[in-house]
């Protein structure tokens, strides 16, 4: 009987520990217990991976020999691709070792980066890899693991380089997985940027969104056939006209904002350019008229014809001498080219760096309905130049008084949200068409008092990367704010969302570490080989008086 017994036990314990194992692969939850909630995906992720139903390829080269810091990276990695996987079954990835095939990778546009790693209070140099590619039938896309930022420190980079993850491969996923239905109109005929300073922007908005130049001209002839063809479009971009708006132009703008159009204004409403300075030395600013001023004024803004000088700002390179025929240059602030943000943490502006604007505006932000979110803002050491007036090279060698630069937080791009009014609700309309209509149902605009902000540099005839300075290689944050723009703008899957979430990583003081090894060893080392001693000396004593 007790034989019998004992089988029945072991019998149903097999039968136990074999149905837990099928309960577990059925009903399968994962516990995020981080403050941050960091493994926990962003909904707008979550909708990403929901539309997936074809295989999804990840292949991560991130396999190796690490350093610390980077085998954190690598860690987060995985993390984060077993929590896409885990929402969806397509998600295929695996890791790999870049050195074995480091040619071709490069040769993919996957270039290697070379990092200074501190170890036991040395200095080296490694090369990695930092890079994904995510691929589904024929489509593939580069990830960079590594995020571009002037980070101060390695450690601030990989913090950066681990918030930026989860949005990173959202993205990728979303580009490959999914169609361009949204359409954007790039506005023509007013003396806009041309394409070639445009060009970096618009390749990266073509990535989501179906692009086509617009131009205003044929109002003139068929105002009202204008106006629909414009009506098909989610969004216009006017980039830094300089040539004045008609009134029919403006009214088909006007008409196309409150039929439910949104739009992205970059507005010079002063002339002055860095080119003409650098050629004699000095130049007249002076104001530029556009006839918008009415237009933007009813939606609650003024952009104003002055401009902005900043402490906080970029860098240009003066020639400062000769070596031989050589020309040798250094790079001068230059006030007139403030790097900017805003003290609004809105998902647009947050997690970038700064933005550089060139020869930028203030803006007024008038009294409405409108709600207005300031997004970019000058320092708290700035001031307004009145214009006409003359700008001079020779002002970067002129000692600043800080106490000229009493103007702070001065707006120069703002974000405006609600029931917008029609510029010509009480006027004449300047051509007749249907149903005009005098007030918008909820909507949204974004107007920067500086063209600039979405213009590239130009090197012999081929665009350079926005946001990067061709001649000091420092990083500016305009093609990202500009994207992240366009996102809000257009509500798109939720990216901005994921972009903006925010993780706290608890990095390690390497250099304290280093100072303090030998406390820290016998911590992790001695200290409990000494417990341990010590509760044997116990343990012993305690038996040998229980037996004496």
């Amino acid at each position: 009987m007790n034989k019998q017994s004992n089988i029945s036990k072991i019998a149903l314990f097999f039968i136990g520990l074999i149905a837990i194992n099928f309960i577990s692969n059925k009903v399968y939850k994962r516990f995020d217990l981080t403050q941050d909630k960091r493994y926990t995906l962003s909904q707008p992720a979550i909708d990403i991976l929901d539309k997936i139903e074809e295989p999804i390829i990840v292949k991560v080269y991130l396999e190796g020999d690490f350093p610390v810091e980077f085998k954190r990276l690598q860690i987060e990695t995985r993390q984060l691709l077993e929590e896409l996987k885990s929402e969806n079954q397509h998600i295929k990835f695996r890791f790999i070792n870049p050195l074995d095939n480091a040619e071709k990778l490069i040769a993919k546009g996957l270039q290697p980066s070379q990092l200074s790693v501190q170890e036991n209070g040395k200095i080296s140099e490694i090369v990695i890899f930092p890079w994904a590619t995510v691929q589904t039938g024929k489509k593939i896309e580069n990830v960079s693991l590594l995020k571009d930022t002037n980070a101060q420190s390695q450690g601030e980079q990989l913090q950066n380089a681990i918030q930026n993850l989860e949005y990173a491969f959202a993205n990728a996923i979303h580009k490959v997985s999914s169609k361009k239905t949204k359409k954007i109109a790039v506005l023509r005929g007013n003396g806009e940027l041309s394409d070639i300073y445009i060009a970096d922007f618009l390749r990266k908005l073509g990535e989501y969104y179906r692009l086509a130049p617009f131009t205003l001209d044929s109002v003139a002839k068929n105002p009202t056939k204008t106006l629909q063809k414009l009506s098909d479009f989610d969004l216009a971009i006017i980039a830094k006209p300089t040539e004045k708006f008609t009134e029919e132009e403006k009214y088909t703008l006007d008409q196309y904002i409150i039929n439910g159009g949104k739009t992205l204004w970059m507005i010079d409403q002063v002339h002055a350019e860095l080119d003409s300075l650098m050629a004699t030395g000095e130049s007249l600013a002076f104001p530029r008229d556009l006839g918008l001023t009415d237009l933007l004024f009813s939606y609650g803004v003024r952009i104003n014809s002055n401009l902005i000088e900043d402490l906080y700002s970029s860098k240009i390179p003066l020639a400062t001498g000769n070596v031989g025929n050589q020309t040798q240059y250094n790079q001068f602030l230059w006030r007139f080219h403030p790097a900017v943000q805003s003290a609004n943490n809105h998902p647009i502006n947050k997690h970038i760096e700064p933005v550089n604007l060139k020869f930028a505006n203030s803006i007024d932000l008038l009294k409405n309905s409108i709600s207005k979110t300031i997004l970019l803002q000058s320092s708290n050491l700035s001031k307004i130049i009145g214009t006409p007036t003359i700008i001079s090279l020779n002002s970067i060698r002129q000692q600043v008084k800080k106490e000229n630069f009493n103007k702070k937080n001065i707006s120069l791009g703002v974000l405006l949200e609600g029931e917008f009014k029609s510029a010509y609700s009480d006027r004449i309309q300047p051509f007749k068409i249907v149903n005009p209509k005098k007030k918008s149902s909820e909507n949204k605009m974004i107007i920067i008092a500086d063209g600039d902000i979405i213009a590239n540099q130009v090197t012999r005839g081929k665009p350079e990367k926005l946001g990067v300075d061709k001649w000091t290689g420092q990083q500016f944050g305009n093609k990202e704010f500009l994207l992240n723009c366009v996102n809000y703008l257009l509500d798109d899957a939720g990216l901005l969302d994921i972009r903006s979430k925010t993780i706290s990583l608890k990095l390690l003081d390497r250099e304290k570490a280093y100072k303090e090894r030998t406390f820290y060893q016998f911590l992790n080392v001695g200290l409990p080989l000494l417990i341990l001693s010590l509760f044997g000396l116990i343990f012993n004593y305690i038996k040998k008086k229980k037996y004496q």
